[in-house]
């Protein structure tokens, strides 16, 4: 198998096993957590005799489905990306029965025009149409497509609005199907996912000499405090300054910078996950050694 086909293959999710790959229900505790501020309350005793606020009713808000379980006997729950909400959690009632029409419609990659009503965690779908103009992906494309879902679902939080990140999972999607290079377009994705998330800032900055990086000098990335010189006893991937300065650009046309990011990433996936696997990542390897 030649380099390239290796690249994609690494960077992969697997479709057979996509009931596996992706995290528990909502309640489930996310594995890449941030420190959110405390609830403002009352000083008041009449703040609790408010009536409640009335359930949003939302329509024809751009979405995508990135993970769905089994509800009850007749639904589904489905964890979604909008553009103007962030991910949310949804019920799809009757989404399983034979003849619902949801059944076809709720499918993952597949662009969406979804309503929703309510104001919980688990909110009900009220509207799912299918808006079309993408390319289905295919072979490692699909694979790439799960990883995504994966990565999205596990460092994001609920009802965040991300209306950059979502635009790139459109592009990264239709780049994938039109099969570009996942090498590249992977990498992109996972940086801009770790910027959005407020967990990666300047690479260009030197965190210990506050000057810019420079292009022939090795660096290792703290993910707590950005780029700094690397030293003998570091045990953590090197990278060049050319390197963090063309990832900073997006541009990843040399090999060295490819292999460099590929490791960097690998490692700040790797921390911000307090050590827990990639389940993609880790079918991906059950497989080959199979």
């Amino acid at each position: 198998m030649d380099e390239q086909a290796v690249a994609v293959q690494e960077d992969s999710a697997a479709e057979d096993n996509a009931a596996a790959v992706m995290p528990a229900p909502p309640a489930a505790k996310k594995t890449a957590s941030r420190a959110r501020a405390p609830k403002a309350t009352s000083a008041t005793p009449r703040a609790a005799s408010k009536s409640p606020a009335k359930d949003l009713r939302i329509l024809e808000q751009p979405g995508f489905v990135l993970h769905s379980w089994p509800y009850k006997e007749t639904s589904l729950i489905i964890d979604v990306l909008t553009r103007d909400h962030g991910r949310i959690a949804l019920v799809a009632k009757g989404a399983k029965r034979p003849h619902s029409q949801l059944r076809s419609v709720l499918q993952t990659f597949q662009p969406l025009q979804l309503g929703w009503t309510g104001k919980g965690e688990i909110r009900t779908l009220t509207t799912a149409d299918w808006v079309g103009g993408m390319l289905p992906l295919e072979k490692s494309a699909l694979l790439c497509g799960f990883y995504l879902n994966e990565l999205l679902v596990k460092f994001l939080m609920r009802d965040e609005a991300h209306p950059d990140l979502f635009d790139l999972y459109v592009s990264t999607l239709n780049q994938l199907a039109h099969d570009e290079p996942a090498t590249i377009v992977l990498r992109r994705f996972e940086l801009a996912l770790l910027r959005e998330s407020g967990l990666l800032g300047d690479l260009t900055r030197c965190t210990q000499q506050r000057e810019r990086v420079q292009t022939e000098q090795f660096y290792v990335l703290d993910p707590e405090r950005g780029p700094r010189p690397a030293m003998p006893a570091d045990t953590v991937p090197r990278v060049s300054g050319k390197t963090l300065l063309a990832m900073q650009r997006g541009d990843y046309a040399e090999q060295s910078t490819q292999l460099q990011s590929k490791l960097l990433m690998r490692f700040l996936l790797a921390h911000h996950l307090h050590g827990a696997a990639l389940n993609t990542r880790q079918i991906l390897i059950d497989l080959q050694n199979l």
